[in-house]
């Protein structure tokens, strides 16, 4: 039996295609949906299926003060950092209204595995991976049930999958300098470095567009008239129903985005710099993964003060989420310190990377990249990439000043070998698919993916 949780109707058309193939495989499948119209469409395709936030409705809230003790017989006794990614993306302000709605979740999943369970002992959970409240009672009212659960998350080659058990950590990869590197794996290599192109998931690629094209386009417009009209009209539910946080969102980026327009530095007139890209705000990586560098303003206002006089730090933006942070601190940041320049986020990383002296990033993709390159490179949070022979790891960010100076004087250069070899350690730790692209062929590929996965675990159980 394969369960799986879908959030919005972009997924649930993806994950019915995905449902359908696997049940022509053999597999009983089961969607957990939080979205109304996706619960619509789940019925309309045969698929069995069950609306949780439907059900939550009819959840007897527990007082406040037995909370803590519901949440303990989950093994949760942090709540406020499994809330912080929904209170952080929607600005959310009501602690026990989440908490609340927390609640009812995982009781409601708790009980439909219960039930699952007593018609199968082969159950798998899948998963995006994500910080919303969906996402997390079902991985935790999973762990309960002793269910495993399997988060997918884009990975750094592009059209595969990392495949996440039973954790939100980023993946380890198991590394061995005597692996076999495949022809194919370094004709990626040498593709990527040649074309300097970015991995970005075909989900994720609208995301990519300048601020005032993402604001101002019909088909934003449109979906915005439908989502109003579901919730105020006919009363639908919506997991991402906070529709004055979106639209506010989306403008306070295109006014950050105008505000940066004439501040930005060219990289042909940068002097020796430190390259510190900025990771998508808000996102999971930062909220779940990495918190304590969640303020990734405040981290480079720390780095302006230990940097060495011999160089100036460079910060650029995450091109997915241009304006997304806060112009007028940015701004003043760059008033107050000589040594920092932006570059403009539509600049080509590989770019940036090749010229910098030295990389520091918290966990984004980039740190990767400064590896492929064979460039110096630091991260300091919880990423795949952490423990690779090509970057080095700050354990603390009282450690970050000291490592720089390390790093600029001491850092001994990679050889092709190991690097090579560590990628083909990085594609054997990943799966061939991408979510959420309805293509045929993309679908049937995902899905024979998601079997090797099931049978895989099957085997080692």
């Amino acid at each position: 039996m394969i369960v799986i949780t879908t959030l919005a109707e972009y997924q649930t058309r993806f994950w019915v295609q995905v449902a359908l193939e696997l049940e022509q495989k053999g597999h009983d499948v089961i969607l957990l949906s939080f979205d109304d119209r996706s619960s619509d469409l789940l019925n309309q395709n045969g698929l069995q299926s069950y609306n949780v936030p439907a059900l939550s409705k009819g959840v007897t809230e527990a007082p406040l003060e037995n909370y803590r003790e519901v949440l303990c017989s989950y093994g949760i006794d942090d709540i406020n950092h499994w809330i912080s990614h929904e209170r952080i993306t929607f600005s959310l302000k009501d602690t026990d209204k989440m908490i609340a709605r927390f609640i009812r979740y995982i009781q409601v999943i708790d009980g439909l595995f219960s039930e699952f369970k007593s018609n199968s002992d082969d159950i798998t959970l899948l998963q995006e991976l994500g910080g919303f409240i969906s996402v997390i009672t079902a991985y935790f009212a999973a762990k309960k049930n002793g269910i495993n659960n399997i988060f997918l998350e884009p990975s750094f080659f592009k059209g595969r999958l990392f495949l996440l058990q039973n954790s939100f950590d980023a993946p380890l990869i198991k590394f061995s300098t005597d692996c076999s590197v495949s022809n194919h794996v370094r004709e990626v290599i040498q593709s990527t470095i040649k074309s300097q192109s970015i991995v970005i998931p075909k989900k994720d690629a609208l995301q990519y567009r300048g601020a005032f094209v993402k604001v101002f386009n019909f088909a934003n417009f449109k979906r915005l008239f439908e989502k109003i009209f579901d919730k105020y009209f006919l009363g639908k539910h919506q997991e991402f129903g906070h529709l004055g946080r979106y639209v506010g969102l989306h403008l306070k980026m295109l006014l950050n985005a105008n505000l940066m327009r004439f501040s930005y530095t060219h990289t042909a007139s940068l002097p020796d710099f430190i390259y510190f890209p900025f990771h998508v705000p808000g996102d999971m990586a930062l909220t779940l993964r990495s918190p304590e560098y969640f303020d990734q303003l405040s981290i480079i206002e720390d780095m302006l003060n230990d940097i060495p006089s011999s160089h100036v730090l460079a910060v650029k933006e995450h091109p997915a989420q241009i304006g997304g942070l806060d112009a007028s601190r940015l701004k003043k940041l760059l008033k107050r310190y000589d040594n920092l320049v932006v570059i403009n986020p539509k600049v080509n990383n590989y770019e940036v990377i090749k010229k910098a002296d030295l990389i520091v990033s918290i966990n984004s993709k980039s740190g990767a990249e400064a590896g492929l390159l064979g460039k110096p490179s630091l991260v300091l949070g919880e990423a795949f990439y952490k423990d690779s022979p090509l970057v080095e790891r700050v354990i603390s960010i009282s450690d970050l000043k000291s490592k720089i100076k390390e790093s600029l004087c001491d850092w001994k250069p990679r050889s092709e070998t190991l690097r090579d070899c560590y990628f083909q350690s990085v594609w054997d730790a990943t799966y061939a698919g991408e979510l959420y692209v309805c293509d045929k062929r993309e679908v049937n590929t995902f899905s024979v993916s998601i079997c090797a996965i099931v049978a895989n675990l099957r085997a080692k159980s």
